[in-house]
């Protein structure tokens, strides 16, 4: 599609029904039935930026910090593929503490387990990727957020719009699957820049794309703001599926904080991964970067089991592979 093609869906509610029709028949075509899950490990949520709608933002002081060990986060690893799990997401804030040293030792003994490994804790050096790729890293995810460069600089003080994309290139010339995505409903936001933001993933050759809607947290300068809408973080995503047929694109949990049913409804617009908790209860309402997080009181087993169980009510199968992106 061209970017008036992609505005004029965006701002027409009377085709939602048959977008997401079509978003989930090439998924089908392209991906198949099959809903990879993958272990997310949020390892610390100490951070030195200032993005104005995390509420891991440094200088949020109501945040009770934690950083996970080393022995502690191969334990969750561990368990994760003792779970079934074939691909391990680490996440966190962007902390210094775990320099490049202190990382490729954690990537080298997760890759021991025979599990794939996606990185996800922001901004690095060209030379900093590149070790995290040669120790084993497979995936990288870096959200763009938005890329309208003009709120991209509102929302993210004293960062570089720049040094975003030059990371995402850096990471895709070091031969890393990356991943992006945006935040659906940021002040200010424009359908035009949200047309944009799907044009860029198509340039970039995305390999997995996660799109959220913006949900404001008490803690941050855009508390007073509206949430993003549910059903226009929807349709971008189920545009995203259009444009980029064969890319993994999962079904966020900041969907399912703004309808009780979002994951499911992502799954049949479109999304065809999952990526449940399996960090312990103790630290899973501190990583809080918007408020109402789901499955937060929830173990990592029970979150396994409820997930399993709605992707199999709507006939769907877990896949047991490890969820590359597969080019057609």
């Amino acid at each position: 599609m061209n970017k008036q093609e992609i505005i004029e869906i965006l701002s027409d509610d009377t085709k939602n029904d048959w977008l997401f029709r079509q978003a989930d028949k090439v998924r089908h075509e392209n991906v198949g039935d099959e809903v990879h899950l993958r272990g997310l490990i949020e390892f610390s949520n100490i951070c030195k930026r200032q993005c104005k709608y995390c509420g891991l933002r440094s200088s949020n002081k109501e945040v009770e910090r934690y950083r996970i060990s080393k022995d502690e986060i191969l334990m969750y690893a561990q368990k994760a593929v003792n779970m079934g799990y074939r691909t391990i997401v680490l996440q966190s804030g962007e902390d210094d503490y775990y320099d490049t040293d202190k990382m490729c030792e954690i990537i080298r003994e997760i890759k021991k387990l025979d599990a794939a490994l996606t990185l996800s804790i922001g901004e690095k050096s060209y030379d900093e990727y590149k070790a995290f790729k040669v120790s084993g890293a497979d995936r990288y995810l870096l959200r763009i957020e938005t890329t309208d460069e003009k709120l991209y600089t509102q929302m993210h003080p004293n960062a570089s719009f720049e040094k975003r994309k030059q990371c995402l290139y850096d990471l895709k010339s070091l031969g890393y699957e990356v991943g992006s995505g945006c935040l659906v409903g940021l002040p200010n936001q424009t359908v035009e820049s949200l047309a944009n933001d799907i044009l860029f993933f198509k340039d970039l050759d995305a390999d997995m794309i996660g799109i959220g809607p913006f949900i404001a947290h008490e803690q941050t300068p855009l508390k007073d703001e509206n949430n993003g809408d549910f059903w226009l973080a929807l349709k971008v995503m189920a545009l995203t599926r259009l444009n980029l047929p064969d890319i993994n694109i999962p079904a966020t949990t900041a969907m399912e904080t703004l309808n009780p049913n979002g994951r499911i409804i992502a799954l049949q617009s479109g999304a065809n991964v999952v990526m449940p908790n399996v960090t312990s209860t103790e630290y899973r309402a501190k990583y809080e970067i918007y408020p109402g997080k789901i499955c937060i009181n929830e173990n990592p087993e029970q979150c396994r089991g409820c997930i399993e169980g709605k992707i199999r009510s709507i006939g769907r199968t877990i896949s047991k592979d490890y969820g590359f992106h597969n080019k057609k």
